[in-house]
This record gives structure tokens, C-alpha cells and sequence, in this order.
């Protein structure tokens, strides 16, 4: 059994002692945690009146369960509750906007498996809050003195039962939409929907862009994922076959709470999950000038067609929060994470595959030529995902110091690990912050220079490893 607490959120699996797993008895301390950092927060501006929270869920088996405890702690405290029930992530985090709420939860662990849940917490913009925020709330969960509101105060329940159709309305209003386009062109579109919320909310979507034939596998809404719920290759085999076995144009495939987005071609191979930012950004470019920003491990494509365009790339450290300040900072047009999550800002500061699909859908239709097509015109990187296990006592920041001395005649940047950038490759260490290892990422303009370079890298870490040990032995 496993909980996570973090700074965005507590994620755990259902099942399993308290402390040890997201159980009832975390999922109501952390709700009301969660409601006293928002009361202290909005101790001014809410004065003589009640906070109002957003919640949202995923098709998840626990979701239902989760949602009642989740609910109703934050009434017991006070705070009035608006409900979009099975949603999206980004569909709830537009909705704590437009609902002018001081906060919201949605209940996902998004591409983690069945088993798996989480409540992540967002502030009163529908963005998931900052790191100093998520440190606060760890502490309020470790105090049991909390204060109660009597009979007379406790919060108001209310439904909102069109969240997704305003998200897909405040979709279709932006100018680089172009539902005629894309009407005319005639699309044939299977999507996976995982058992989860897409099942709901992509169908809705591509109707209103105009797309008239529309197929769904794993349709049906009860959280027993059919496969691995992470939109990966290994992952989209059934996808992959039905497009062809259809004739399909696109595949579509979204994760459980449908902020990650992945295609599949034509004839049946992946677009690549890394390209997803990179074909939407493309188009966007087209239509803004603006910068663009992804974060340290996502694909060198996006700097190159950024920099092609007249405009800059930024990179941030991993984590959608880390890539949403950068994108504030650089007042970047759009950017996302290479996970297949794309955040056009001109809509909201989320990762967004809604918004993602009608602007891939959009650039589709004008280019007027296949998806497989369309994936040739973009540059060629493949990335080499790895990792070193190391002990408890391994000094890992120290073998990364002794690293990047070794390669200190390369670009390097500290940002988030350590990120070596060569001609037209990089390999990026990244240490984790639950045990002891570096995962390892390097790409290269052919997979078995990417593996080359991993492996190149692995063999020095385990060679200063091993100098270090022999030196603190002595």
C-alpha cells in the first residue's frame, strides 16, 4: 500500500491501513487541511460569507466513494460544494474560475492504475497550488485541533451538471478553432476512452467541432481500466488495430482524467506522444508570435520548430506547476510537457488534451494531407527512458556535482538535476525524491544513439560511484 503526500497533492492507493494508504481516514484529514489553508488564505476577502469549492472526479471504482467523503468533510467545515461529478481535470479547473470559487479538488491519479487515487488541489485561478501552499497543507494535516462550524453554518451542496459542455463552448470561441475546416474535412476518429471520463467528454467535444463519424472503444464509464491506463505505445495496441481496421484518419487516445493527449496515424503507428506539443504548437505559431515553453525532459522538436518560427524556446524543471511559471515568466503562447499535455494559456494555465485535439484537429484539416504525413514535416528525436537504483547511503548529489565537472565544457543546466545539452542531443539526470535513484533520459536524432548516450552516462555514474566509495572507505 502507498501514500504519497506531496506539495500537489495526496495520491495513494485505495485499500490498507491509515497513513499507509489514501484510506477515508486521509482522505477527510487532508480535506479539511485543505480547507483551512484556503480559510486563512481568503480570511479577508470572504469575510461574512462561506468558501466555495469545486470538485470533480475521474471514472475511477474509488471515485464515488471519495467524492462522499470528500464532500462531505468540506461541508462539515463550512464550505459550500459545486459538483461537476464524473469531469476532466482541465474541465474542473476552468470551472473554479467561472464559478468564482476560492478553490478546487479533482479526484484522479490520472495515469496510475485502477487501484490508485488522489486529490489534487487547486487555488482560486484553477491552478494547482504552489509549492509553499502544498507545504502548508502538510502541516495543517498534522494538527488535530481543528474548529468545527456549528449547525447553522455548515456548506450548501449544489450540482453543476454542464461543466464540460462550457468548456467545450469556451473551446470552440477561440479563433484558431476552425470548426468549418474541420467539418469539411470529413473525419474518421476512433478514441480510447480508458473506462474513464473521455468516454463522456471527447464524443461531446468532436460533435461539436463537426466530426460526424466517431467511434469509441472502452466507452463505458466504470474505472476498470481495459489496459494500462498511461497513453504509452505498449498501451494503445487495440487503438492502433481499430484505426486500421476502420479506416480511420486519427486515433485518439486521453488518460483517466483527460489532460494527457496521444495520436495514433492512419496506417496504424503512433504520432508519438512527445509530438502532440509539438504539432499544436506548430499550428499555434502560426497564428501568435510568442514564445514556447516545455520542460527539461520533453523532445528538442519543440526548440527546433520554435526557433524555425522567429520566436524562443524556455525549458523549466519537470512538473506542470514548474512549466505554468515559466510560461507566466516568458509570456509564452503555448507550452506543455512532453507527456502529451498541452497548456494554451489564451484558454487557462491547465494541461488541456480538449483544447489539444481541437487545435491538432484544426492544423489537420488545413494542412489536408494524413496525419503520417503531417508527423514527416516535424524533425526526428527519439528519447531513451532509464534509471540507476543506488543504495540509501549513495551521495547522489555528489555523483551528480562529479558529472557535470566531467562534461563542463557542454552546455549544463542545474535547474531540475542536471540536464548536458550536446550538438543535437541531451541526456537529463533527475534524482527522485522517494528513493534512491537517477532516472536517466537522453535523446538523440535515432534511438540507438539515444540508448548509447544513456548507457555512456550510466557507466559513469556507477564509475564515480565507485571512486567515491573507495575514497570514503579510506
Amino acid at each position: 500500500m502507498t501514500l504519497i503526500k506531496s506539495i500537489s497533492g495526496i495520491r495513494g492507493t485505495i485499500g490498507g491501513n491509515e497513513g499507509n494508504s489514501l484510506s477515508p481516514l486521509d482522505a477527510v484529514k487532508f480535506s479539511i487541511a485543505f480547507s483551512q489553508l484556503l480559510k486563512e488564505k481568503n480570511a479577508d476577502s470572504v469575510k461574512g460569507s462561506k468558501l466555495k469549492v469545486v470538485i470533480g472526479r475521474d471514472a475511477r471504482m474509488s471515485g464515488d466513494m471519495l467524492n462522499r467523503l470528500v464532500t462531505g468533510t468540506l461541508l462539515g467545515m463550512g464550505v459550500d460544494v459545486v459538483d461537476c461529478g464524473l469531469s476532466t481535470t482541465p474541465t474542473v479547473e476552468m470551472a473554479v474560475v467561472s464559478e468564482n470559487a476560492q478553490g478546487g479538488i479533482i479526484l484522479t491519479a490520472s495515469h496510475n492504475p485502477k487501484n490508485w487515487n488522489a486529490l489534487k488541489l487547486l487555488n482560486d485561478k484553477g491552478e494547482f497550488i504552489s509549492a509553499e501552499e502544498g507545504l502548508h497543507l502538510l502541516e495543517l494535516a498534522e494538527n488535530s485541533n481543528f474548529q468545527f462550524p456549528d449547525v447553522n453554518n455548515l456548506g450548501v451542496y449544489i450540482t453543476k451538471n454542464d461543466a464540460i459542455e462550457q468548456h467545450i463552448q469556451a473551446i470552440l470561441k477561440l479563433d484558431m478553432v476552425d470548426v468549418k475546416a474541420i467539418e469539411k474535412a470529413g473525419f474518421r476518429i476512433v478514441v480510447d476512452a480508458i473506462n474513464s471520463s473521455g468516454s463522456i467528454a471527447i464524443p461531446m467535444l468532436l460533435k461539436a467541432l463537426g466530426v460526424k463519424d466517431v467511434k469509441v472503444i472502452n466507452a463505458e464509464p466504470h474505472g476498470n481500466f481495459a489496459h494500462n491506463p498511461e497513453p504509452l505505445p505498449d498501451h494503445l495496441r487495440e487503438l492502433s488495430e481499430t484505426v486500421k481496421q476502420a479506416n480511420a484518419h486519427l486515433g485518439i487516445s486521453v488518460d483517466p482524467d483527460v489532460d494527457r493527449l496521444a495520436f495514433v496515424c492512419e496506417d496504424g503507428e503512433m504520432f508519438g506522444e512527445e509530438y502532440t506539443l509539438v504539432a499544436v504548437a506548430d499550428y499555434v505559431l502560426k497564428h501568435r508570435k510568442g514564445n514556447t515553453v516545455s520542460n527539461l525532459s520533453s523532445t528538442r522538436a519543440l526548440r527546433d520548430i520554435t526557433e524555425k518560427s522567429g520566436n524562443q524556446y524556455f525549458a523549466s524543471a519537470v512538473g506542470e506547476v514548474n512549466v505554468v511559471n515559466m510560461m507566466k515568466e516568458k509570456d509564452a503562447v503555448i507550452g506543455g510537457e512532453g507527456n502529451g499535455g498541452i497548456i494554451l494559456p489564451e484558454l487557462h494555465y491547465g494541461r488541456d488534451a480538449m483544447v489539444g485535439i481541437a487545435l491538432f484537429l484544426s492544423h489537420l484539416a488545413k494542412f489536408g494531407k494524413s496525419v503520417s504525413m503531417l508527423r514527416a514535416t516535424y524533425p526526428d528525436y527519439y528519447i531513451s527512458k532509464n534509471k540507476i537504483e543506488l543504495t540509501e547511503e549513495t551521495p547522489v548529489d555528489l555523483i551528480l556535482d562529479k558529472v557535470q565537472q566531467k562534461y563542463i565544457v557542454q552546455n549544463c543546466n542545474t535547474t531540475d538535476g542536471l540536464k548536458i545539452e550536446f550538438d543535437t542531443s541531451w541526456v537529463h539526470l533527475r534524482k527522485s525524491n522517494t528513493e534512491p535513484i537517477i532516472r536517466i533520459y537522453a535523446e538523440a536524432q535515432n534511438l540507438a544513439i539515444a540508448d548509447k548516450l544513456a548507457q555512456k552516462i550510466i557507466e559513469d555514474i556507477k564509475e564515480i560511484h565507485k571512486q567515491i566509495t573507495i575514497q570514503l572507505n579510506h
